[in-house]
């Protein structure tokens, strides 16, 4: 089954989570937007009149007849059919209940730059986003990556993963959120690794993986940028 992505063409946010799994997944898909005319298709999608189920937003996936929206409920969908997820229900929930809690984190790493409203330019908030930024650092932070650490430390089959002993999309969207906490907040995040090896090896782990390395080295991996969830302001890295 070929799947099709939906997603905005020139920047990573929420659809390279899926993009990871579909990856490491050796799935058969195309990134719709970035095609000609892609743009196009996607807006049809979003607001075509008749659509019995519509999505809010981006990212959505097509596969046969099902349109899915939400990153969560997209990687919940993927995961059995990728081999990126535990087969029984009490894995699958757990490896579920991570990605909602890593959506969470997030919303939080975007709030940092828009916390008043997303309409708004960074510039026309940037006080409010000094503050939030401060607490995030100090607080948010270490907070949220001091919960991952502490799971993959009780994770029964070792810390290599955080479920069981082979990598899920779980893995691969705690692997981007290390990585774009590393372009936003390079020194808050050296600070706050220094706390979570576990955390930090999985994150290596996953980027020497051949098909997430490949895909890295490939021009399908977006970089990070000033319009998407990933933002680095000097002002905010403390």
């Amino acid at each position: 089954m070929r799947y099709e992505l939906y997603y905005w063409p020139s920047t990573p946010g929420r659809g390279e989570f899926v993009r990871l799994a579909l990856e490491e997944g050796d799935a058969d898909y195309v990134d719709v937007a970035r095609r000609k005319g892609g743009m196009a298709k996607m807006m049809r999608l979003l607001n075509g009149a008749r659509a019995p189920h519509p999505a809010f937003a981006p990212p959505i996936l097509k596969s046969g007849p099902l349109v899915i929206a939400q990153t969560a409920n997209i990687l919940l969908y993927l995961g059995r059919r990728l081999g990126l997820a535990p087969t029984g229900e009490a894995g699958m929930l757990w490896t579920h209940q991570l990605q909602l809690t890593i959506a969470d984190f997030v919303d939080e790493i975007h709030d940092t730059h828009h916390p008043i409203a997303s309409s708004l330019y960074y510039e026309d908030q940037k006080r409010e986003a000094g503050r939030r930024a401060e607490d995030f650092r100090k607080n948010r932070l270490p907070k949220y990556l001091g919960y991952f650490e502490r799971v993959l430390d009780r994770n029964p089959q070792g810390p290599r993963y955080l479920v069981g002993a082979r990598t899920t999309y779980a893995d691969l969207s705690m692997f981007e959120i290390v990585s774009g906490l590393r372009y936003a907040f390079p020194r808050s995040l050296a600070r706050a690794a220094r706390r979570c090896p576990h955390l930090v090896a999985l994150h290596e782990r996953i980027g020497d993986r051949p098909r997430i390395a490949a895909y890295l080295a490939s021009d399908r991996r977006l970089p990070y940028d000033q319009v998407g969830i990933f933002r680095h302001y000097r002002e905010l890295d403390g």
